[in-house]
């Protein structure tokens, strides 16, 4: 293969690739994205040679990462997006388009906001990494009782993430084979209390499926920087995006010995159609985005039958824009200036709303969210989002903002001068116990179809950071494949000149 081209796909160089670079080059690569953030994670697949076609669905990328500027230049985000240190592939991906320089760096505490204004800390900073901060953090943690402390510090001392100090894959293959029992039965019997679940665990569940990691937060929306980049990279590379056009059908064939290839999909842009063809096909989607797109006539495999037993969960988002400063609570005159920014600089958790985390972007992300003139932008996230999908936007806007009043009494008096709802009936993928053998492979009994998104197969949660890990996957099976990828297409090519002389026989007459 071509020097260099491990480190351009993204891949490790452990990863074994067994396709020539001459096999590379006239490669062109069709890649699905509907309604996922897994499009910003697919230019691990544009390398030099290779020809890259992006197709959404929408008019912007970036899926659940994504967002976009209304008439009158507010951001609209589709959730609360936190970088955690040990997103180590999603870091990777962003240095290499560019994008790491859009980061701000947060201080390592976990803020739990409780009703009335007291705040809570888990304080991670501590010279020594895990597992010792972690302990040391629910050793002194004042979110908890001095028992649920102890409990707390016993069960951390008890999980994997201890035997990961010398055992890193069998700690791996521990954490896999708790996926038959939830949190909370774990930990309970590990020593925790149902307390500290109440009190702590759960808003972090809630919120981001919770690993002990530094809080890192983007700099301003993800469409500009985070995706933004990535697009600029592979459109750099020759890769090209095609914005609007959805799938219509993903159109397919089977061979002499019954093996199924995609010979290409019907997209469609409003009253535009077009068959579009690649040697490699990617389907880089949500939980109901690929259910949506794959041929009924898949779900006979058992692989392709476990997706639909996957179900997403609802998220609401919630925008609110103040005119003074919500989270400042130790001055009242400061909260209510508008010449700077105030109040609490980093993610937010609440066990006493129904949006579990939440955060003040004018304070966390000033590029875009800070307006002079203007106060605090509060974005919530309400999960599980079921109450309060089918409820107006006002009838949300109003119960936030009264849970909101009640986590900061001292804002009693500022008022809402813009506001924004955003209703996603299916995020997430729900972790349910048991679920975790139902997550598809990248690669498919299909020859030439992949899947990519954080729904897939890979060892992180629904993330950022695991829509990343599952493009790079991608890319390696897809590398893997190319011995055979070439094959598939010379015989198709081979099959298409044998009927051609047919089909020219009337003209010679």
């Amino acid at each position: 293969m071509e020097t260099g081209l491990a480190s351009q796909l993204g891949l490790p160089d452990s990863v074994p690739v067994v396709c020539q670079s001459t096999q590379l080059r006239t490669r062109r690569f069709i890649i699905r994205s509907d309604l996922d953030s897994n499009v910003s994670d697919m230019s691990t697949n544009a390398p030099k040679g290779h020809e890259v076609d992006i197709y959404e669905s929408r008019s912007f990328i970036g899926g659940k990462v994504g967002s976009f500027v209304d008439k009158r230049g507010n951001h609209i985000e589709m959730g609360l997006h936190v970088f955690f240190g040990c997103y180590n592939n999603l870091f990777r991906l962003m240095k290499k388009v560019g994008a790491d320089k859009n980061l701000l760096v947060k201080d390592h505490t976990h803020t739990f906001v409780n009703r009335g204004g007291e705040i809570g800390e888990l304080d991670f900073r501590f010279p020594f990494g895990a597992p010792l901060h972690g302990i040391g953090a629910f050793l002194s943690t004042n979110q908890l009782k001095t028992y649920d402390k102890a409990r707390n510090a016993v069960a951390l001392a008890l999980s994997p993430v201890v035997r990961a100090l010398v055992d890193p894959d069998g700690a791996m293959r521990e954490i896999r084979n708790l996926d038959n029992i939830s949190f909370s039965d774990w930990f309970l019997s590990k020593g925790g209390t149902r307390a500290s679940i109440q009190r702590m665990w759960d808003p972090v569940a809630y919120a981001l499926g919770f690993i002990d990691c530094d809080n890192i937060s983007a700099r301003c929306s993800p469409d500009i920087y985070l995706s933004g980049p990535i697009k600029k990279y592979i459109i750099d590379k020759g890769g090209r995006f095609h914005l609007r056009w959805g799938c219509r059908e993903v159109l397919y064939e089977r061979s002499s010995d019954g093996g199924i290839y995609v010979t290409g999909l019907a997209m469609s842009k409003a009253t535009q159609k077009e068959i579009v063809k690649a040697d490699a096909y990617v389907a880089a989607c949500d939980i109901p985005g690929i259910k949506k797109l794959l041929p009924q006539k898949w779900r006979e495999l058992e692989f392709f039958d476990n997706i639909y037993k996957l179900v997403g969960v609802p998220v609401v988002t919630v925008q609110l824009r103040y005119n003074g400063w919500v989270t400042e609570l130790q001055d009242l005159e400061r909260a209510r200036q508008l010449r700077r920014a105030e109040g609490l600089d980093n993610l937010l958790y609440t066990p006493d709303a129904d949006f579990s985390c939440f955060a003040d972007l004018a304070l966390t992300s000033p590029e875009d969210y800070y307006h002079e003139g203007q106060g605090s932008l509060l974005q919530c996230v309400l999960t599980p989002g079921d109450p309060y999908m089918p409820l107006p936007n006002d009838d949300i806007i109003k119960r936030v903002s009264k849970q909101v009043l009640a986590l900061f009494p001292s804002s009693q008096g500022l008022e809402v001068t813009w506001s924004s709802v955003v209703k996603i009936g299916q995020s997430l993928y729900r972790e349910a116990p048991g679920k975790d053998p139902f997550r598809p492979d990248q690669k498919t009994p299909v020859q030439n179809f992949f899947l990519a998104g954080s729904y897939t197969k890979q060892d992180y949660i629904d993330s950022m950071e695991g829509a990343t890990l599952s493009g790079r996957q991608a890319s390696a099976f897809i590398c893997n494949a190319g011995e055979d990828l070439v094959a598939l297409r010379k015989n198709l090519a081979a099959s298409v000149s044998r009927e051609t002389p047919e089909l020219l026989l009337p003209l010679r007459s």
